[in-house]
C-alpha cells in the first residue's frame, strides 16, 4: 500500500458562520439494533451526537436516544455533519466496556466519502498529527511540531467523472481526522463547510461522509459483532 505525499492545507480565509440548527425531525431515531446492554442507531447528517451549548442545540443523538431508553449512554461521536452508525451503551457496564474498547483502540470503523478530484493510485495512507486551530475554530490542521499522531488508511472504491469514492479506515481517533487528512491530499470531501473550498463545496447538499462499518466486542458475552449501515449516497 502506496504513501502519498500530502499536500499543505490551505489557510483559513474566513471564520465558519455561527450554527443555524436545524436537525432533521423525521426519523425520529433509526434504531438499528437493541438488546439488554446496547443499541445500535443510524445518525443523520445535520443532528449533533450529545448536546451544544444554549438550549436551541439539546436536541441530539444522546438525548433522543436517552427519551426511548432510560439507560442510554453515548460512547463515541460523529460530527454534526458526518452519518452512520453509532452505538450507545444501555447500562453502566456496557457503557464502561464499549468505552474502553474505543480508548484501547480495539474496535474497526470504514467510512465512505465522496471526495474531490481524481485520487492517484488504488489505496494508500496519510499520517499526518493533527491539533485544534485556535484562530479558526472548530477547525483543526496539520500540525508537525504539536500535532498528535493520526493515521488514516484510505482505498479507492469507484472513480466519478469529478470526484473519487474511497473507503477510509481511520487508525486513529483525532477530531475531523478524516476531514481534513483528505484534504490536506488536496481531495476535500464533497460538500464540507469548514474544509472544501468552491466547487468541492458546492458539489453536494451535505458532507459526503458516513460511517459505514462498526466492529466491536459485546460488551455481555465478549462476541464480536459487525454492524453495518448503508451508505445513502
Amino acid at each position: 500500500m502506496a504513501r502519498q505525499t500530502p499536500q499543505p492545507m490551505p489557510p483559513a480565509e474566513r471564520q465558519p458562520p455561527e450554527l443555524d440548527y436545524a436537525p432533521p425531525r423525521e426519523p425520529f431515531l433509526t434504531v438499528l439494533h437493541a438488546d439488554d446492554h446496547l443499541i445500535l442507531v443510524s445518525k443523520p447528517s445535520g443532528i449533533l451526537s450529545v448536546p451544544g451549548r444554549g438550549d436551541h442545540l439539546q436536541d441530539c443523538i444522546a438525548t433522543r436516544a436517552r427519551s426511548l431508553y432510560a439507560g442510554a449512554r453515548i460512547v463515541h461521536r460523529l460530527d454534526l455533519d458526518t452519518s452512520g452508525i453509532m452505538v450507545l451503551g444501555l447500562t453502566a457496564e456496557a457503557h464502561r466496556v464499549l468505552s474502553m474498547q474505543f480508548e484501547a483502540r480495539k474496535t474497526r470503523k470504514r467510512y465512505l466519502a465522496r471526495v474531490w478530484g481524481q485520487v492517484a493510485g488504488e489505496s494508500g495512507q496519510v499520517d499526518l498529527p493533527l491539533a485544534f486551530d485556535p484562530p479558526n475554530r472548530p477547525r483543526q490542521k496539520v500540525d508537525h511540531a504539536a500535532g498528535r499522531p493520526s493515521q488514516t488508511d484510505w482505498q479507492v472504491i469507484a472513480r466519478e467523472a469529478e470526484a473519487t469514492r474511497l473507503a477510509l479506515t481511520p487508525l486513529t481517533g483525532r477530531s475531523h481526522q478524516l476531514r481534513v487528512h483528505m484534504c490536506a491530499l488536496g481531495h476535500p470531501i464533497l460538500g464540507d463547510p469548514l474544509y472544501a473550498e468552491g466547487p468541492a463545496r458546492s458539489a453536494a447538499g451535505r458532507l459526503q461522509l458516513h460511517s459505514e462499518y462498526l466492529g466491536f466486542h459485546h460488551p455481555a458475552d465478549g462476541r464480536w459483532i459487525d454492524a453495518e449501515d448503508p451508505c445513502p449516497f
